[in-house]
């Protein structure tokens, strides 16, 4: 008997562009990835997840959005859907949002409609994957109407009480008993992270809960919801500890391909009176070059500036160098079946849109901090240090240990 057909699971990412707290939150950036980018990997990263719709009425959060699908290799599954203005305002509902993005979703698949349908927040910058896989297998497979993440909580509730009773008083407890934590019956806070919905039910209801609500548990740890600067500040700060480590080591990767301007340099450049341009590069990245050459990782600049101050920088180096190449993904292409190497296996460090060619062929695509938006999307990783500054060397103590372990440099390199 042949088992029925998995149901299309559509994970819909609201993203106005608009936000009053936080001036353009959704492209605020925790932990290297703007926060419309973090929900469409967790989004991605779901098996139980057909295909993903983030509505927005700004075509930045769109292309960021795209940018970290197609980091992904999964570029066709994300749409972006263009949010009318009824509906993108402070006063428009999520669930407004999510019916009209399953209208134009079901146009695109001639009207064939989703079985379930996710509403998954950028505000909740720590959601994961087993937190979307959740919700949308508690409906799709478990036979709940709809589903949330929630989180364990064991606080005490209270409320002004002034203008009705004339006093404080217990919202979830009697203020004149105090009940030890495991006599207490177990509460649950709504994290705002992920919910989960039937298509036909909440179509016919219009709000994110009717039917059967299941509760799907997540770490108390990740919640938190971004309104306000301070917020954005505190997810800043947890990230380091939150997110899972996306950095190579040296069983990682084979090669390292450096891109030259904004990446080695701050990306200025001076110009004197006879119109002689002259860069700024940074000591530091010198040592981390000298050292990954003196550990036998084959090295690369690729460059399409043509000032020969790119050449002269890597003869300093020792680097080879190929720059005044205007397709520097089929010069790195070239030059990898040249070395034998595998794709999968160069790590390439680069700073602007030219770059993203090349992070579609390397397997560890690296944006240093100062790289534009788009491309920092498209990174698996991301620098803490701008271009120019000591990101290279930052990246040498990823691969080699943070006091670059390698045999000293014969010579000084700068």
């Amino acid at each position: 008997m042949t088992p029925p057909p998995a149901p299309t699971v559509l994970a819909v990412i609201p993203a106005r562009g608009g936000s009053k707290g936080v001036p353009a939150k959704n492209l605020a950036e925790v932990g290297g990835f703007p926060l419309v980018a973090r929900a469409v990997r967790a989004c991605l990263a779901s098996p139980e997840v057909t295909d993903v719709v983030v509505t927005t009425d700004d075509e930045a959060i769109a292309d960021a959005a795209r940018a970290a699908a197609e980091a992904l290799g999964d570029g066709p599954r994300l749409h972006c859907v263009q949010r009318p203005a009824a509906i993108a305002g402070d006063t428009a509902t999520s669930e407004a949002a999510v019916l009209h993005a399953l209208d134009a979703y079901e146009a695109l698949r001639g009207g064939r409609t989703a079985d379930v349908v996710l509403l998954v927040q950028c505000t909740s910058p720590f959601i994961t994957r087993e937190d979307v896989d959740g919700v949308a297998a508690a409906v799709a497979r478990d036979g709940a109407d709809t589903a949330v993440t929630v989180a364990p909580f064991h606080g005490f509730v209270w409320r002004d009480g002034s203008a009705v009773e004339d006093t404080a008083y217990g919202v979830n407890h009697d203020k004149a008993v105090r009940p030890r934590r495991q006599d207490r019956p177990q509460d649950y806070l709504e994290t705002g992270a992920a919910y989960a919905m039937d298509v036909a039910g909440f179509r016919t209801h219009r709000h994110r809960f009717f039917g059967h609500t299941a509760l799907v548990e997540t770490d108390p740890a990740r919640v938190l919801e971004i309104d306000d600067p301070h917020d954005l500040a505190r997810a800043r700060a947890l990230a380091p500890l939150l997110d899972p480590s996306s950095l190579p080591t040296r069983a990682d990767v084979d090669a390292v391909v450096l891109d030259f301007d904004g990446t080695q340099t701050d990306d200025r450049v001076l110009i004197d009176s006879d119109g002689r341009e002259t860069v700024a590069v940074h000591r530091g990245d010198g040592l981390g070059i000298a050292a990954l050459r003196k550990a036998g990782l084959p090295l690369l600049i690729l460059s399409t500036e043509r000032n020969p101050v790119v050449a002269a920088r890597a003869r300093k180096l020792q680097v080879p160098v190929l720059h005044g190449i205007d397709r520097k993904d089929l010069a790195l292409k070239q030059w990898c079946e040249e070395q034998a190497l595998d794709p999968a296996r160069v790590l390439y460090v680069g700073n602007d849109v030219n770059d993203l060619a090349c992070f579609g062929l390397a397997g560890w695509p690296v944006a240093v901090a100062s790289a534009h938006d788009s491309v920092r999307a498209a990174a698996r990783a991301v620098t803490a240090q701008p271009g120019g500054s000591g990101a290279v060397r930052e990246i040498a103590a990823w691969l080699l240990g943070p006091t670059l372990t390698t045999e000293t440099p014969d010579t000084p390199t700068e």
